[in-house]
């Protein structure tokens, strides 16, 4: 499904976004405007001003029976990884969750609300992973080290079932854990992933002009510029823009675990996602795509105000908690006038 037929479903064309995601991102650029512009700084300055922006909406949610710091050795250096335990038995499931952030921002501290709310509703142990940033560390470090953190696993005195185990993440944390999985299956391990959590990921090095006429502008989470300023700094040469490891639309996708793709239909990157759904199911594997009316980019992050954004880490943590056989189902803590208007494509 392209981005033009899902505006179609929809009478009337575009989805207003919705009120308490508008309420979300009020917040968020009342936070950026008290920093320097991302563009007048370095990357390091960067990420500690989108910590400091970001870390109001981490608070509060789900309180760990234990957390453990951790620290992963991989073939490009030892890594920073934080283990988020609800209080559950040794030999439990796990989840291993790869933070957005375009390849550049963002950290197991920005996602540690996120990661706590999974590990509750689906009664998993979630994993989170520091993987090393762009543009100091580009392709493949991150992809390596991801890759790495699963090898390590099979032996890690973690108290976990590796038969047991999921992959996702947010935005370019999508994009590793799919790329991962491809890596996973063409080694022949393509049974160590039970499932691909899939949270609006980022599929593709680029995007349309109708989707920058949609979604893009000054006042979007994110627009065409800022895709391009993120994949410039993931990729090495100009051959890496179709590279099947970075644009995954280029890619091998049979032979893949069951995926669930989390879908903001007002997110600029969405055809992307939407293209992804239809090449998996295409490919034969099973791949729910869920469209969330009303939901940006990043979107996920405003779930202490958004009904919507918790509705969709309740649909995330169900799917991990099937695949993984938990037992678990997590409550959908949507508001009782319900405008969330999703739909999925199966």
């Amino acid at each position: 499904m392209n981005e033009s037929n899902l505006l179609q479903q929809k009478p009337g064309g575009l989805s207003p976004i919705d009120p308490e995601i508008v309420q979300f991102l009020a917040q968020m650029r009342e936070g950026w405007r008290r920093h320097p512009p991302l563009s007048s700084v370095s990357p390091e300055e960067g990420r500690r001003i989108a910590e400091i922006v970001r870390e109001p909406f981490r608070q509060g949610g789900p309180v760990m029976a234990q957390t453990h710091e951790l620290s992963i050795p991989t073939r490009h250096g030892d890594m920073r990884a934080r283990l988020y335990d609800p209080g559950l038995a040794a030999d439990a499931p796990v989840l291993v969750y790869l933070h957005g952030g375009g390849f550049t921002f963002f950290s197991i501290d920005t996602h540690d609300r996120l990661m706590r709310e999974y590990a509750d509703a689906a009664r998993v142990k979630v994993l989170g992973l520091d993987y090393y940033l762009s543009p100091e560390h580009k392709y493949p470090v991150a992809l390596d080290q991801v890759e790495d953190t699963l090898e390590w696993l099979r032996s890690a005195p973690l108290g976990i079932d590796i038969g047991k185990l999921a992959l996702g993440g947010d935005s370019a944390g999508g994009s590793l854990s799919l790329a991962t999985a491809i890596r996973q299956r063409d080694k022949g391990r393509s049974d160590m992933i039970k499932g691909l959590l899939l949270n609006y990921g980022g599929f593709a090095t680029d995007c349309s002009d109708a989707a920058e006429a949609l979604h893009g502008g000054p006042d979007s989470v994110m627009d065409r510029a800022e895709v391009r300023y993120f994949i410039g700094n993931y990729t090495r040469v100009p051959e890496d823009m179709s590279n099947p490891e970075i644009h995954l639309l280029n890619a091998d996708v049979a032979g893949l675990p069951p995926a669930f793709l989390v879908i903001p239909d007002r997110d600029i990157i969405s055809e992307n996602s939407l293209a992804m759904g239809e090449k998996l199911r295409a490919a034969g594997n099973s791949a729910e795509s869920r469209i969330y009316r009303g939901a940006t980019h990043s979107f996920l992050e405003a779930m202490s105000m958004s009904a919507l954004a918790r509705e969709a880490i309740a649909d995330g943590a169900q799917f991990v908690a099937d695949v993984l056989e938990t037992g678990a189902q997590p409550a959908r803590q949507v508001a009782s006038s319900g405008h969330s208007g999703k739909s999925a494509q199966r």
